[in-house]
């Protein structure tokens, strides 16, 4: 990998991993015009820890407060049904389905599942979930009401970005539209639910590439994961403020028009389905 394909990609990484667009797909697609390589699942995951830091920053009080009042409630220094403290469990619970489901599929995520035809596939088809999600939103409630099983319910969705071109914001944040949610919640517990997730396989992919014979790129690697860092920092402070008075039908013109186009891409040969890399 280059300088200027990892500057590019850190860009893409960055503008697409908060929006509902998929991230991995945007990955995957613009990485085919550099020699017709796809980025691979273990650069994808290695890149999203900086837009992942940037969740981590951007939220670093709402975090350091569930981590201290979780901490202090495990150990009887609070009530256990402190909200935050609640709110620590409801990450960790929602966590499980795309760890379990990561492990047991790891093989298939890595290959076949990256396929460009399913890609353009989950970005048509999820594009038309979120519109009808959106469109039907009763937008009323707050995170606080957050139960255990929506919580459940939003790591299940979550776990539905393992296949690319479904987009974990997306995902998620369908899934709290139509169980009522503000869009502000469900974006927020979508950011919040995705940091253990996202952390783990961006270091899990990273160990497992440290031990490749074949020295990696690293260079380029962290160069992609700084910009997609600061790209996305500055994303997350345009998307809350966005929803916030707008809908995301934007959003689903621009998938179901991507889609059409890597349709028309793949049919003529300037794609191609499983590309090497």
């Amino acid at each position: 990998m280059g300088w200027l394909e990892a500057l590019v990609l850190g860009i893409v990484q960055g503008l697409t991993e908060f929006l509902p667009i998929s991230s991995s797909a945007h990955l995957s697609i613009v990485g085919q015009f550099y020699g017709g390589r796809d980025p691979g699942s273990a650069f994808t995951a290695i890149s999203q820890l900086g837009t992942e830091a940037a969740v981590i920053i951007y939220f670093r009080k709402d975090i350091w407060l569930i981590i201290k009042n979780w901490s202090l409630a495990l150990v009887g220094r609070i009530p256990r049904d402190d909200p935050e403290a609640r709110m620590g469990w409801l990450v960790i619970i929602g966590s499980l389905p795309i760890v379990v489901l990561g492990l047991l599929f790891q093989d298939a995520i890595d290959s076949s599942l990256r396929n460009l035809w399913i890609t353009t596939a989950m970005l048509a088809g999820f594009g038309v979930v979120i519109g009808i999600a959106d469109h039907f939103a009763k937008n009323v409630r707050p995170l606080e009401s957050l139960t255990w099983k929506h919580g459940v319910l939003f790591g299940l969705a979550q776990a539905l970005a393992l296949i690319p071109g479904v987009s974990r914001s997306g995902a998620t944040i369908a899934a709290g539209l139509g169980m009522g949610y503000r869009r502000e919640a469900a974006a927020k517990y979508a950011f919040l639910l995705a940091i253990p997730a996202v952390v783990g396989s961006g270091f899990f992919k990273l160990f497992d590439i440290s031990a490749d014979p074949v020295e990696p790129a690293w260079g380029p690697i962290v160069l992609a994961t700084v910009v997609a860092f600061g790209v996305g920092l500055a994303v997350i402070h345009w998307l809350l403020k966005y929803i916030s008075t707008h809908t995301f039908r934007p959003f689903v013109i621009y998938r179901l028009g991507l889609a059409a186009l890597v349709a028309i891409l793949l049919l003529t040969g300037v794609l191609e389905p499983l590309p090497t890399g």
